[in-house]
């Protein structure tokens, strides 16, 4: 239901209308809620994952956060009511909307977006004709009857509601109580108890004695669900049940007699394969479509992983509302507002298509607003391949206002994409300031970055391009248009005059490789994990002016010139194929240079049984110019390799790393070292 119309007018008529239902479990999402509602409104969305109301009412007028949109209307049970309240249908898209802040860079203003992301939801409101539409008090659509369609109640005891919901929960036990290695991955739209699958099976878990269960998701409040439904069959007692955040996980391995991991799509896969090495029961539970992310492309990149990792594993999917009838039409009208129902294009119509036929081109964004299909198939590609996008990236790729779309098209349809934000073009005064850390422009990463930790303080003054996003269907991955495409987009920023080009990633080899490629290089590496990623950030960048190619080079300078030292501080548990694939990003003469003298000592450990600690700082410098210059690393099997890297450059004890390498103890580590200093001094 949408009033609209002024905004006192929206709200009394909307009060008036609660009044007369008689309805208790109502909340109001706004930031000037009526007489006596609840007033917060950054949290409030997250604060009610997972709750079940009688009626809702958002009120656009305080700005339409999509992401808020999506997860409260999934709180709305079965006849129930969802209420919007918005200016004029006709006058939206003009309106000054508070959400415009999040989106507005420098040297844009709010006033100055599009507004094309309202203007397609007016449209999908206006096209629902089972959608009740009253403006300034006078109802312009009603939908009519609505045919009565009961909830689905299944003979299962409770309390789980449906019978999926009841062999998810079975599903989860057989693998605490079961043979090993043999996990559950729980699937479902939102609104079918998968979340509350996990809780319920953990609570008679409990109660039958099993201990130490863990629980992890891509945040905290991801997980309320999961703990409220366990704490309902504990009387609120869920001490046996412990959150740790993934990237916790990794950083310091616990004890689980079971894993469950809730909203496993919004986890990066190289972080979920570390957790299947680690825990041999283990649980997971995502959402195919919805706000938190989504799951359709998780068992695309993840089954190979579960196949490689597990003994046998079992997918559940729940199709059951436990809340709303099946085919909802709230539900249905919330998809289509929000792109919730986006699919990428079938992968056998773009097989099919060749190569020779791709054509690259940049998008008129009032063109894409306005073609359902194309945006479909785009922003489907965007949600398969990104872990993190959410219904706010659908407005940002409408609205932002710094923004540049790019595809590929193959037969007509979309193959790939990039998403380009220019950034930069601060005068000295500002620049000097981002390099002091007393100003974050908002919407510039890179120029920031460079400039607050690298101390590149004409970073901010180039102006340059960010690859904020990109993806290539899986179905024409390994062809070659990814480069193409980074290649069309540098060729295009070039042509406009910019500076530099560059990107920032959760690193692994594979992407490291994939843009040095194309001519990039490092810039800067996070010193922590994501939290959510589990993996560091790293900064590349490729010089397209005299003065951007310039501080591309100084930028990898200043990152080789602290990163060995790092790797024995705050990087001491980089992996070892990234610490290589960092360290041959070299670009001028090898910053560390072992002498004679230093190859005399390395050859007294290799052959002569010299203590590694007597001699540590001449194979360090041997070691960091291997690695730098690639002589000598062929000959290295990849223990050695990575016992390289562990022993010499971040300095773990010999325990440590034999345990890392699955070596009986420190002799044999000793001896396997001993070997590859051998190789690198042949």
């Amino acid at each position: 239901m949408v009033f609209t119309g002024t905004r006192d007018g929206c709200r009394a008529a909307a009060e008036q209308l609660l009044a007369l239902s008689g309805l208790s479990a109502v909340h109001w999402f706004s930031d000037r809620p009526p007489r006596g509602a609840e007033a917060s409104q950054g949290t409030a969305a997250l604060r009610l994952l997972g709750t079940e109301l009688d009626a809702l009412v958002f009120d656009a007028w305080s700005g339409f956060d999509p992401n808020a949109f999506g997860a409260l209307s999934g709180t709305v049970r079965g006849g129930g009511l969802l209420l919007m309240l918005a200016p004029v249908l006709r006058d939206w898209p003009a309106y000054a909307d508070p959400q415009n802040e999040r989106i507005t860079v420098f040297p844009y203003t709010a006033e100055a977006l599009n507004g094309r992301f309202v203007a397609r939801l007016v449209r999908v409101i206006e096209d629902d004709e089972q959608l009740l539409y009253i403006e300034n008090g006078v109802i312009r659509r009603s939908p009519g009857l609505l045919p009565e369609v009961p909830l689905v109640e299944d003979a299962v005891a409770p309390p789980c509601r449906t019978a999926d919901q009841q062999r998810a929960v079975d599903a989860v036990i057989r693998v605490a109580t079961g043979h090993r290695r043999r996990p559950v991955v729980l699937t479902s739209d939102r609104g079918r108890g998968k979340s509350a699958a996990l809780g319920i099976a953990a609570a008679q878990l409990i109660r039958k004695g099993r201990e130490h269960i863990l629980l992890t998701g891509p945040g905290r409040e991801s997980v309320d669900a999961v703990l409220r439904h366990a704490g309902a069959l504990l009387s609120g007692d869920t001490g046996s049940i412990r959150f740790v955040p993934p990237d916790e996980l990794l950083r310091n391995p616990q004890t689980a007699g079971l894993l469950l991991v809730d909203e496993a799509a919004a986890i990066p896969v190289p972080l979920l394969e570390s957790l299947l090495k680690r825990y041999a029961r283990i649980a997971f539970a995502t959402t195919v479509h919805g706000y938190e992310g989504t799951g359709r492309g998780f068992a695309l990149r993840f089954s190979r992983l579960l196949d490689a990792h597990t003994n046998r594993w079992k997918t559940v999917f729940l199709e059951t509302p436990v809340r709303w009838a099946a085919d909802d039409p709230v539900e249905r009208l919330v998809f289509r507002m929000l792109a919730l129902d986006a699919e990428a294009a079938p992968g056998e119509t773009l097989q099919n298509a060749g190569v020779d036929t791709a054509v690259i081109e940049r998008l008129r964004r009032d063109e894409l607003a306005a073609d359902e299909a194309v945006l479909s198939e785009l922003f489907g590609l965007l949600v398969q391949a990104h872990y993190r996008t959410r219904p706010l990236d659908l407005r940002h790729l409408l609205d932002g206002p710094n923004l540049s779309v790019y595809v590929v098209r193959m037969a007509g349809h979309i193959a790939a994409t990039a998403l380009v934000a220019e950034e930069g073009g601060f005068d000295a005064v500002t620049a000097e300031a981002v390099s002091a850390g007393r100003t974050r422009p908002h919407g510039h990463l890179l120029p920031e970055a460079l400039a607050a930790y690298q101390g590149l303080v004409q970073a901010p003054q180039l102006r340059c391009a960010r690859i904020m996003r990109i993806a290539v269907h899986p179905a024409v991955q390994g062809l070659g248009l990814g480069t193409r495409l980074v290649e069309s987009v540098t060729e295009q920023a070039r042509s406009k005059g910019l500076d530099y080009i560059g990107s920032s990633f959760a690193a692994t080899p594979e992407l490291l490789d994939f843009w040095t490629r194309s001519g990039w290089s490092v810039a800067r590496l996070g010193i922590q994990r994501g939290a959510i990623s589990g993996s560091h950030s790293v900064v590349m960048l490729r010089g397209l002016s005299e003065q951007g190619r310039a501080l591309s080079r100084r930028a990898g300078e200043r990152f080789l010139a602290q990163f060995p030292q790092q790797l024995c501080d705050s990087l001491r548990d980089l992996d070892a194929a990234l610490v290589t694939r960092l360290l041959r990003q070299r670009t001028g003469a090898c910053p560390v240079e072992p002498d004679a003298a230093d190859r005399q000592d390395a050859k007294a450990f290799a052959f002569e049984q010299r203590l590694l600690e007597v001699s540590i700082g001449s194979i360090w410098r041997l070691t960091c110019h291997a690695l730098m210059t690639g002589q000598g690393i062929a000959e290295l099997d990849e223990d050695q390799l990575e016992l390289l890297v562990a022993r010499v450059l971040q300095k773990h004890d010999w325990p440590t790393c034999a345990q890392r390498l699955q070596l009986p103890g420190r002799p044999q580590a000793l001896s396997l070292l001993r070997g590859a200093v051998a190789k690198l001094i042949r």
